[in-house]
């Protein structure tokens, strides 16, 4: 019976191997390496872009918005820029992971790019645009997240999960911000709204900070 079991364990591990790499083998750039495919999400906020972008690219609060981030820390001095790093502990489906990241791009208010060097590599980048003649703006996450052990499995695996996750983020930090500008508004009846009134900058919407 556990020699059975044993057996099936392995076979099971062999095919996701086999399949991880059949998976790898589907799209390849120039240097026959895997074309990573970004989980995409995006969010219109009632704000301005100025008012958005300093919020989202304030590192040190981004755990307010930001469920799987439960702390962050700068390791660079000075002002956030290209080549800032930093260390945040995170939770990626469950697992708890030491993310070190370095801004590869920070363009206020239109871009703000990382590079994940941790466990779980890739890229991140939020790209920030004007709507209604700068009322409003849309925010556009692409972030490509690589698993340490079956990358391209995991990767297909965790791609519809992760996107739950950073559309929830998204919509958080869309919360946030109209709050802080007291143009959030909630429906009470299916049709009347009201308007949320603003809290601090930097809190999590009870009076106290979230994250390190």
């Amino acid at each position: 019976m556990i020699r059975r079991m044993v057996l099936a364990a392995v076979g099971s591990l062999a095919g996701a191997f086999v399949l991880d790499r059949w998976l790898g083998g589907l799209s390849v750039d120039g240097d026959g390496r895997p074309i990573r495919v970004p989980i995409r999400t995006r969010v219109e906020i009632d704000a301005p872009i100025s008012a958005v972008w300093a919020r989202l690219a304030d590192i040190e609060t981004q755990p307010d918005w930001m469920t799987e981030m439960k702390r962050v820390r700068l390791s660079t001095d000075g002002p956030v820029g290209v080549g800032t790093r930093g260390e945040a502990e995170v939770r990626i489906l469950g697992i708890p992971v030491s993310d070190p990241v370095e801004v590869t791009e920070f363009s206020a208010p239109h871009r703000f790019a990382i590079r994940h060097e941790g466990r779980f590599s890739g890229t991140g980048l939020l790209t920030l645009d004007t709507l209604d003649g700068g009322r409003r703006t849309r925010v556009e996450w692409a972030e490509t997240l690589v698993p340490p052990v079956l990358p391209n499995l995991g990767a297909l695996v965790q791609g519809p999960i992760l996107q739950r996750v950073f559309q929830a983020d998204l919509e958080r930090l869309k919360v946030l911000v109209e709050t802080e500008r007291g143009t959030l508004t909630i429906a009470t009846d299916g049709a009347d709204t009201h308007p949320v009134a603003p809290v601090a900058a930097g809190s999590n919407g009870h009076g106290t900070r979230s994250g390190g």
